[in-house]
């Protein structure tokens, strides 16, 4: 809103809207609206709706449910019972799943039927998801990120010739579920292979290289990765990931290979694409040099919807508890205060430019065992874990480990745990983490469920689960619910070379999910491609 009063698009974009012409806002372009809201206080919006946007709560009371925030995932969309003519004319599925990504939103209340076509619930929190009155529409969920179903709700909108009749409309009380859904993450590690091209590789403990026969160590080669994309797509994938490991150092920021790649997949893709590797400082070989945040700008605007920082993230952290050291603050970098932060990191800048929704911190930790007569590093001492002993000379005695975080592609371990590093990096701005295991990596043993707890239970933004994916049974076991969370959820799972190789389909395991009663998006309509 500051942008559009500053460059003098304020008063006409109200005087367009009210004048009668169509409008169609989504996510933010819904909330600009209203009359204003707690994420930049004092800053008024367009006004137009006579209600205020306001924080998620992340405490749903006596329900026990511990939502994370921001709300990120597939969710339902209710309409009025007895309107149900003009959510058809636009678009609108009762059993269709809309993706939404945000950590604002309009309550509802029953003075704002005339203004909401749609509401959804998350946790105990009913918001307005839809907005239909005379020429305005819009929607909280991103349509252009909701597969087919997002899609025919936009041709529907684009085909509108005249306003629908007014009806006072009534909306349900009862809803037959109130949190989205599991997501299911394809995830592609791409790289140049010895050829130069691009491709999809998979590691093992993070090597990606073919360690047998004689003809040297190639670089696993899983296919191209637009294609590759597209396929995931098709058979189901809620999100997709594009991990670049490759640091095309040699190439200037226009020219990356990975924007021409990102501008290819959205254009036949409609669901969210995060784009990992290279979010950092760069130079071109020219000398010209790029901060972090405009390197995001290029992957935003080549078509990705979030950014995935790992190396960077750690070093964040680190400085940040060096300040909170010096400052004589809590060690825990999850409570540092104000005066520690200063906004510096491209993590911060890309958060406070885009939103905490666009970006994933990606946290790759192994295990640090200790004797049974050592202690415990007492800054570690939070992710002090015991369990069965995953060492092949100990296996499945009992031993402690804790986790320790890695940069570099876990090549280097830094004297920093993935509970510091987790905690901290929420409270630099990240709004939700890809949690990586080298230990499983590569190794179909299942994901590394301790690990997940723990940080789960440790902060209030999403987890993605990644590494040591081998059947859907292991997808039912991370998102099955457990004590160790304190009530919360493991959100969203991430896989790859078990869907790369069709050891696995998408569809395998969400059948295998919705057997355990754990909700998935499964769309009825066809995908375009």
């Amino acid at each position: 809103m500051e942008a559009l009063s500053s460059k003098g698009y304020l008063e006409p974009l109200r005087r367009y809207i009210l004048s009668g012409k169509p409008y169609m806002g989504i996510c933010v372009g819904m909330q600009a609206l209203f009359e204003g809201s707690t994420e930049p206080p004092g800053v008024p919006g367009l006004g137009v709706i006579p209600a205020r946007v306001d924080r998620f709560n992340s405490e749903d009371g006596t329900s026990g449910f511990h939502k994370a925030v921001p709300h990120i995932g597939w969710n339902r969309v209710y309409t009025p019972s007895n309107d149900q003519e003009t959510a058809q004319a636009y678009g609108l599925e009762k059993d269709e799943w809309y993706y939404f990504v945000h950590s604002y939103r309009a309550a509802y209340d029953p003075r704002m039927a005339d203004w909401a076509l749609g509401i959804t619930r998350y946790g105990e929190e009913s918001f307005i998801s839809v907005i239909q009155h005379k020429n305005i529409f819009a929607t909280q969920f991103h349509p252009e990120k909701s597969g087919a179903a997002g899609l025919a709700l936009l041709k529907a909108w684009l085909g509108q010739t005249s306003e629908p009749r007014y009806v006072p409309r009534i909306f349900p009380t009862m809803f037959s579920q109130n949190k989205p859904t599991r997501r299911i993450v394809a995830c592609l590690d791409v790289r140049s292979n010895d050829q130069g091209d691009l491709v999809v590789t998979k590691g093992e403990s993070y090597d990606v290289r073919e360690r047998t026969g004689s003809t040297g160590a190639e670089v696993r080669n899983m296919g191209k990765p637009v294609e590759l994309a597209q396929r995931y797509f098709a058979e189901g994938a809620d999100e997709i990931a594009f991990l670049n490991i490759t640091s095309f150092r040699n190439w200037a920021l226009g020219d990356q290979p990975m924007l021409s790649l990102l501008q290819k997949a959205a254009a036949t893709i409609f669901v969210p694409l995060t784009i990992g590797g290279g979010i950092r400082d760069f130079t071109d070989p020219d000398g010209t040099f790029h901060p972090a945040l405009d390197v995001a700008h290029a992957y935003f605007r080549a078509g990705a919807d979030k950014v995935s920082i790992g190396s960077e993230a750690v070093v964040a952290v680190e400085a940040l508890l060096e300040r909170c050291r010096a400052l004589g603050a809590d060690p825990d970098p999850g409570l540092a205060p104000d005066q520690a932060l200063q906004h510096d990191t491209g993590l911060e800048q890309i958060s406070q430019m885009y939103g905490c929704q666009a970006v994933v911190v990606s946290i790759d930790p192994k295990r640090i065992y200790l004797d049974d007569d050592e202690p415990v590093p007492e800054a570690h001492a939070a992710s002090l874990i015991s369990g069965a002993d995953e060492r092949a000379q100990h296996q499945g005695k009992q031993a402690r480990w804790w986790y320790a975080c890695t940069v570099k592609g876990g090549r280097e371990t830094r004297d920093i745990d993935v509970v510091q590093l987790a905690r901290g990096v929420e409270r630099l701005g990240a709004g939700e983490l890809l949690i990586n295991s080298i230990d499983r990596d590569g190794s179909n043993a299942g994901f590394d469920t301790q690990l997940m707890d723990l940080i789960r239970s440790n902060v209030s933004i999403s987890v993605i689960a990644s590494s040591g994916a081998g059947s859907p049974a292991h997808f039912s076991e991370v998102f099955a619910k457990r004590q160790a969370t304190g009530g919360a959820a493991i959100e969203a799972a991430l896989a790859a070379g078990i869907f790369h190789r069709r050891e696995v389909s998408i569809g395998d395991v969400k059948n295998a999910l919705t057997k355990e009663g754990l909700l998935v998006r499964n769309s009825t309509m066809p995908v375009p491609l």
